[in-house]
């Protein structure tokens, strides 16, 4: 396997940071919308602009992405994964009032607070899709480990908030994607881990019925994530695919986005996106995506890491 140092996995985990931002900032403005008023309104939207029912400016984020950051943060400043550390960092992104907050999400940040428990009880209604939207830095600093030190890395973020096995499963393969785009594995190497996932997890099947207006559980999430993913052919078109088709989009903008583009690299981020998102966040994700690579690469044992 290639060294995460090498140039090529360092530019692709830069990709896959600014594709999380772009996907998350494109699904924003049709956040809630379904695919036929979002035809009404916009033919294909295919533009940041913003707006939505968050009233965005152009370029601007949502959740998605400043959790991400706000994990990365927790990574980067504590030199490992520690539960604590992100909780803390995530209550301090609550605290900062942020333009949108997930109920479930609040709701495991508030029982942190209230008692300093760092692991939500194990609900069955919790299979939603805000610990996977979040999980990147994770994919970045646990490049090279085992599929079993990767659960255990994602489900000591995931639990703070969301502690379900069906959403842990389900950003298990997130991760694993994010890894295979990073070394350069094939269109089959895709299809081959969700096709794994799918046997293991039948509700994830995905070559039924189209899934459109994706609600926040997972398994739609990913469904949509996944059709889009496989039934196009570069990082623009899966994006465009997934977000029109309304429902969670900034969501499964923000997913798809940060394995599209571990998968298809740098250059394949159209620059009109780039130009138009927000410049300070773009600048903290490039930044992030390095940081956790080198990170991650010194790691010796998962003793070292919190785990």
């Amino acid at each position: 396997m290639p060294t995460v140092l090498d140039p090529k996995i360092e530019q692709r985990a830069i990709a896959a940071y600014l594709g999380l931002a772009l996907g998350d900032a494109l699904g924003a403005t049709v956040e809630f919308m379904t695919p036929r008023e979002i035809q009404e309104h916009y033919g294909v939207h295919r533009a940041l602009i913003g707006g939505g029912w968050l009233r965005l400016p152009k370029g601007r984020v949502t959740d998605d992405t400043e959790m991400s950051l706000a994990l990365g943060h927790a990574i980067l400043t504590h030199g490992g994964l520690d539960a604590r550390a992100i909780a803390e960092a995530f209550s301090d992104w609550m605290r900062r009032k942020p333009v949108d907050i997930g109920h479930t999400v609040r709701r495991g940040l508030s029982l942190y607070r209230r008692t300093g428990v760092t692991a939500m009880p194990e609900h069955e209604f919790d299979a939603g899709n805000g610990a996977c939207m979040r999980c990147l830095p994770i994919a970045l600093y646990m490049l090279g480990a085992t599929t079993d030190q990767l659960d255990r890395a994602n489900q000591l973020q995931a639990h703070i908030t969301h502690h379900n096995a069906l959403s842990d499963r389900g950003t298990l393969t997130v991760l694993q994607l994010v890894h295979c785009g990073l070394r350069g594995g094939s269109r089959e190497d895709l299809h081959a881990c969700i096709t794994a996932l799918v046997a293991a997890e039948p509700r994830f099947a995905f070559d039924g019925r189209r899934q459109d207006n994706p609600g926040g559980y997972i398994v739609e999430t990913l469904r949509a994530v996944f059709q889009a993913l496989l039934s196009t052919t570069s990082f623009e078109a899966a994006l465009i695919d997934v977000v029109n088709r309304g429902g969670d989009a900034d969501t499964t903008g923000a997913i798809l986005g940060m394995i599209a583009g571990a998968f298809y690299g740098l250059d394949a981020l159209p620059m009109r996106w780039l130009k138009a998102l927000e410049r300070e966040t773009a600048q903290h994700c490039q930044r992030q995506a390095v940081a956790l690579l080198a990170l991650g690469a010194g790691r010796e044992q998962l003793g070292n890491i919190g785990l």
